[in-house]
Parts: C-alpha cells; sequence; structure tokens
C-alpha cells in the first residue's frame, strides 16, 4: 500500500498495525464481555496511533511522549495476553508468535526513544536495531523540513 503520511513509512508503525490487525481477529473469537479483551483492544490500537502522532511533532520532547505511550501500550499487550492465557481464554500457542512481535515493536521503540527522550536511559529491555536505510532517509527529509539551508 502507498505511504501517504511519514509515519507509514516507519517500520514500528507498520509492525504495530499488523498486531493490531490480529487482536481485532482474536478478539472476535473471544465470547462475552471480558475486561482484559476489551483493554487489549484499546492497548493494541494505542500503539500504532501514539506512533503516528508522535513522529507528527516537531519537538524532541513531544515525539518522546508519545513514543513512551506507544511503548507502554504494548507492553500492556503483553501483559494482556498473558491474562488471556491465565483465563483459558487463549493458549500460549496462540499467543507466542504475536508476544514475539511485540517484543520487536517494544526494541523498535526504544531505539527511537533513545533518540527523542532524556528518560530513555533507564528503560530494561533492549535496544533493536531500527535504524534501516528506510528509516535514515525518512529522518533526513524531516531536518531538511525543519532546517532548510
Amino acid at each position: 500500500m502507498k505511504a501517504y503520511f511519514d509515519h507509514e513509512k516507519l517500520e514500528v508503525y507498520r509492525e504495530a498495525i499488523a498486531f493490531c490487525g490480529w487482536v481485532g481477529e482474536l478478539i472476535g473469537k473471544i465470547p462475552g464481555e471480558i475486561s482484559a479483551k476489551d483493554q487489549l483492544d484499546r492497548a493494541s490500537t494505542s500503539i500504532p496511533l501514539n506512533i503516528a502522532e508522535g513522529n507528527g511533532k516537531f519537538s524532541p520532547a513531544d515525539r518522546g511522549r508519545f513514543l513512551e505511550i506507544a511503548r507502554g501500550s504494548a507492553l500492556e499487550c503483553a501483559a494482556c495476553l498473558d491474562v488471556l492465557i491465565a483465563r483459558r481464554l487463549a493458549t500460549p500457542d496462540q499467543i507466542e508468535q504475536r508476544k514475539e512481535q511485540l517484543a520487536g515493536i517494544v526494541r523498535m521503540l526504544i531505539g527511537l526513544l533513545k533518540r527523542f527522550s532524556p528518560r530513555a536511559d533507564v528503560l530494561q529491555e533492549d535496544e533493536g536495531v531500527y535504524l534501516a536505510e528506510q528509516e535514515r532517509e525518512h529522518d533526513q527529509e524531516q531536518d531538511e523540513q525543519t532546517c532548510p539551508s
């Protein structure tokens, strides 16, 4: 699909959207009104929304704040998945691949946070290699827009 906005070019955003889509399928199979199901829906939606909003901010502090929220939502999703397993509404086999996907999203967000948040040094999860060539080009475009020669 063609990218119309800068955030759509970010791998972490695309992964978050894919995760969000999977969550929709999963919660559609879980009967009844379960708070962990509802919370998983909201938290999974929060990840790409905060990545997009943060990517649109000009100041590093503002950008970092939204990326922190996205990271927190990803961790919340991981906990929701654990709750669904504990309540036997999902199996570890159903969840394992998606927890790995969430771990990747968190690593990418930490990589971005280390660039935009002064508080990133307190994060415990490992930083993944995030800046692929596409993201470097995206950052250069952003820099050129905010600091024209």
